[in-house]
């Protein structure tokens, strides 16, 4: 929902030349700005009323007041209010941040590091799978590797948009729920409830609610559509590779149900910050795929099926263990389920499903012009790319913290910490990313032997070196800002500003691949990540970025300051500024307590 914030702030003007100050303050989209006059007798009478006091304020406040009475109306300078409170550039703030090893980037890295090691459990374990399989056959070999493409395919399409919405939403009640079993008052926040001890959360059961939905359909989707699916991805009925293929995907299909349950679940543990406990419960899962492989492909004689259900065993395990965690935190009860935030999941899920779609399409693409180079251009191509993102799972992880971090803060209208979240975890990416370029400027020859012995592969990996590594500090700052998106659950610019990305790149793929081979490729998916970032940068230090609210903390002053500008001169005329502020998906409670914050001192002298 949109609530529209009405705040008024009294004010001191010395000038007769309101026109021009209006349209200096109305330069704000997101701020209507009109004056009112009235008496400054009456105006002193309220001094003393609760409404004028204020929290200290921080001594950037300070400067900025001065700045203000040092300016006149018709001056644009930078010290005017508009640029002291909304236009301030966000890398100027960034650069003038101070990095600190502190308690918060200690919370940071407690959360990133579990969650990076469980994102690298499912790769791992996908080689197991593989290492298995490849002793059964080349031909089951392929088969499995075409399966499991359609089946990741979906998977990210349909279940990561509900993986990032639910870490989101749950952190964002949770932190009402802490503030309001603080609250004295005891404000009442509807579909917060207690229940024999454990917490009534709408936004987890209806997660779960439309997982167990949405886990059905695929499952029926795969088992039933196996054979049109392998029609698209060009396996004909007379290829060897096709009964196989079928089988596998058939039988795998079984496994959807839980994998979507397990990561709702696993979104719901990440918005109470706690990445250890999907970690645990991700590895028993796959250390008993590792035991069940050998025992159902070799001694059950089960072959490539016997693959299949050995992962969908330990995918039932995984939600099983995650499902049976949360039950000692978490009462579900289908009464819970909330019909406004099934509404609001199912319009976020489906622009974070248009965001993944422009993603996989401009990499498909790639891989595509790629492919169009040679079997052994492909081949180096390939070694890079799966490098590339494998190190991508790291700063996946540092996003998820600032997520989980920034949605808490926000929610509760700590803007001050929000900054802070927001500093020290682009902060901590850019090291991450300067880290891990060096890293693999010195060992990806290590690295790529790995893949191949090929001498011509290996040339060709290594000539996309530059790109693998130099791309790194890149890489991991723009995934950090896709995380800083949804922790305001700005779902809307991270899938409109994705498609557009997403379709310059493509653009850029096309015209410039044909000419310049393989090079044109790393430099397309360059392009692809510097436009990312560019577009995450220039949200943040928008003013129609959802965090505007943190803009105008500069423009706070305490109440003994404002005592001592009633005593100025007769000249000084007080005025009343409306500030009309939009915000998308704040609840009423939040709207009256941002309205509660905010009514507070604030003066201008020309």
């Amino acid at each position: 929902m949109a609530t529209g914030l009405s705040i008024y702030v009294p004010c001191f003007n010395t000038g007769t030349n309101l026109s021009s100050k209006r349209q200096l303050l109305r330069r704000n989209a997101n701020c209507q700005v009109r004056f009112r006059y009235f008496r400054k007798a009456s105006f002193q009478k309220n001094l003393t009323t609760s409404s004028l006091k204020s929290p200290p304020e921080e001594p950037k406040s300070t400067a900025s007041s001065e700045q203000l009475r040092r300016n006149g109306p018709g001056k644009k300078s930078s010290n005017s209010l508009l640029s002291a409170s909304v236009s301030v550039p966000l890398l100027n703030r960034f650069r003038d941040a101070d990095f600190k090893f502190d308690q918060l980037a200690l919370d940071i890295l407690a959360i990133a590091l579990p969650a990076a090691l469980a994102l690298a459990a499912d790769p791992i374990a996908s080689l197991i799978d593989t290492a298995f399989v490849g002793h059964i056959g080349s031909t089951e070999l392929a088969a499995v590797g075409v399966s499991a493409s359609v089946f990741n395919l979906v998977s990210k399409l349909f279940n990561v948009p509900l993986l990032n919405i639910t870490t989101s939403f749950v952190a964002e009640e949770q932190a009402l729920i802490h503030t309001n079993e603080k609250n004295t008052a005891q404000i009442n926040i509807d579909g917060i409830e207690e229940n024999q001890g454990k917490k009534l959360l709408s936004s987890v059961s209806t997660s779960l609610a439309l997982a167990a939905g949405l886990g059905i359909a695929e499952a029926v989707m795969l088992s039933l559509g196996s054979g049109s699916l392998m029609d698209i991805m060009g396996i004909p009925v007379g290829s060897s590779m096709r009964a196989p293929a079928e089988q596998f995907l058939s039988l795998r299909a079984f496994g959807a149900p839980p994998i979507v349950i397990a990561l709702a679940a696993q979104g719901t543990f990440r918005g109470f910050k706690d990445t250890k406990t999907p970690l645990y419960a991700t590895a028993a899962g796959n250390l008993l795929n590792a035991v069940l492989d050998p025992l159902l492909i070799f001694f059950c004689g089960f072959g490539i099926g016997g693959a299949a259900i050995a992962t969908v065993i330990s995918e039932y395990l995984i939600a099983f263990v995650l499902l049976w965690r949360l039950n000692g935190e978490i009462s579900f009860t289908l009464s819970s389920i909330d019909g406004g935030r099934v509404a609001r999941y199912l319009k976020s899920g489906g622009l974070l499903m248009g965001r993944t779609l422009a993603v996989l399409v401009t990499l498909t693409l790639a891989t595509s012009m790629a492919a169009r180079e040679g079997t052994v251009p492909m081949a180096g191509y390939q070694i890079c790319v799966q490098i590339w993102l494998a190190i991508s799972l790291l700063t996946d992880a540092l996003a998820l913290a600032g997520q989980a971090l920034l949605a808490s803060s926000y929610t509760l209208q700590d803007y001050e910490h929000s900054r802070q979240v927001i500093y020290r975890t682009l902060q901590i990416g850019l090291i991450s990313g300067i880290s891990l370029s060096i890293i693999l400027f010195l060992g990806f020859g290590a690295f790529s032997g790995l893949f191949s012995a090929d001498a011509e592969v290996l040339e060709i990996a290594r000539s996309g070196l530059w790109f693998v590594a130099g791309s790194q500090p890149v890489n991991a700052l723009a995934f950090v800002v896709d995380g800083l998106y949804y922790g305001v659950s700005d779902f809307g610019y991270a899938a409109y500003s994705m498609v557009l990305v997403g379709l310059i790149s493509s653009l850029y793929l096309l015209v410039v691949t044909p000419a310049f081979g393989l090079p044109g490729v790393w430099s397309g998916l360059f392009l692809f990540m510097m436009l990312r970032l560019i577009a995450g940068i220039w949200r943040l230090g928008t003013k129609s970025f959802k965090l505007l609210e943190l803009q105008l903390a500069p423009l706070q002053c305490n109440s003994q300051q404002f005592q001592s500008m009633s005593d100025s001169p007769p000249q000084y005329s007080p005025i009343s500024i409306t500030i009309k502020i939009e915000m998308e998906g704040c609840t009423q409670e939040q709207a009256s307590a941002y309205r509660r914050r905010n009514e507070t001192t604030m003066y201008v002298k020309k």
